[in-house]
């Protein structure tokens, strides 16, 4: 049986397929659908068209590998925008399935299933860190989810404020960071855990990125399961920052299409591990999308027969 995920961020938008427990297909394309949602309130319409093809061309996917159960999702940039119920009605006419916008909660859960699957319980507590485009996600737990913290600070959210030099001025980074201290100070306060985690975890395109970018190319089986050490991160922070966009993106390990927002999301790792005081981090390229498939059963509702676009 073949089921499939669907993570309709705000940055990317992603596709798993899986088959008897096997992953037959992984796709990521950079959307963005969240561009601009903090200024105007609404998702732009050029936005919703990227993601709303790009969907289409999933949905193909699922079709040719006659997927029976499909889950998709979509976060931060669809939860504040209002007009969020047209694009979710362009995206059933393109999928076949409505995507359901989770909670940050949810997107939590999903993404410590995924992350931990396979780790042994003796590692734990683990503290999975999920930097996405709109939000960021401390979720901390051993066997489950025991507690979680999102917080409204992304790599675009960061990157569309703040960052607006090329490359940007140190007063902006410092600016930056100042930023994500500060939702720190709320995280630790609501999950003072984090602190006490014995495992640290990060997962989605910012921290699989960092190490990519350290490892020198983008494998998948070398990114996953890669220790990231702090040291690693802040020079790959300083590389990245100094540049300018069009230098950026040759960086090896860097898809070109995120250059534009890896520095806004280096701003919240590197602050992240300056105030956790950790070492490292142990990457995982198994996430949210991983944590749909483990859930998916036939009782899900299938793909729908209707025209195409």
């Amino acid at each position: 049986m073949s089921v499939a995920a669907i993570d309709i961020g705000t940055n990317t938008t992603r596709l798993l397929v899986s088959e008897d427990g096997r992953d037959v297909e992984r796709l990521s394309v950079i959307t963005r659908l969240g561009a601009g949602v903090d200024r105007t309130g609404r998702l732009d319409t050029a936005a919703i068209e990227r993601t709303v093809a790009t969907l289409a061309r999933y949905r193909e996917v699922l079709e040719r590998h006659q997927v029976t159960a499909v889950r998709a999702v979509t976060t931060s940039a669809a939860r504040d925008a209002a007009n969020r119920d047209a694009f979710l009605a362009a995206a059933r006419g393109a999928l076949g399935v409505t995507p359901e916008v989770i909670s940050g909660q949810e997107e939590g859960r999903l993404a410590f299933a995924g992350a931990t699957a396979g780790l042994a319980p003796g590692d734990g507590p683990f503290c999975v860190i999920d930097i996405g485009g709109g939000s960021t996600e401390f979720i901390v737990g051993t066997e489950h989810v025991e507690g979680l913290v999102s917080v409204d600070v992304g790599s675009v959210r960061l990157t569309e404020a703040e960052l607006v030099g090329d490359p940007p001025r140190p007063e902006e980074l410092s600016n930056s960071i100042a930023i994500v201290d500060a939702h720190l100070d709320d995280v630790l306060r609501e999950l003072p855990a984090v602190v006490e985690a014995r495992s640290l975890i990060g997962v989605a395109g910012t921290i699989t990125t960092v190490a990519a970018v350290e490892i020198g190319a983008y494998d998948r089986a070398r990114v996953h399961g890669f220790r990231l050490s702090r040291p690693a991160v802040e020079d790959v922070f300083r590389t990245l920052a100094t540049e300018s966009l069009a230098d950026r993106m040759h960086n090896p390990g860097l898809d070109p299409a995120r250059a534009d927002v890896i520095v806004g999301g280096c701003c919240i790792l590197v602050a992240i591990l300056r105030r956790l005081q950790a070492e490292e981090l142990l990457v995982s390229d198994a996430d949210l999308l991983d944590g749909i498939v483990a859930g998916l059963s036939p009782g899900r509702e299938p793909l729908a027969k209707v025209p195409r676009p």
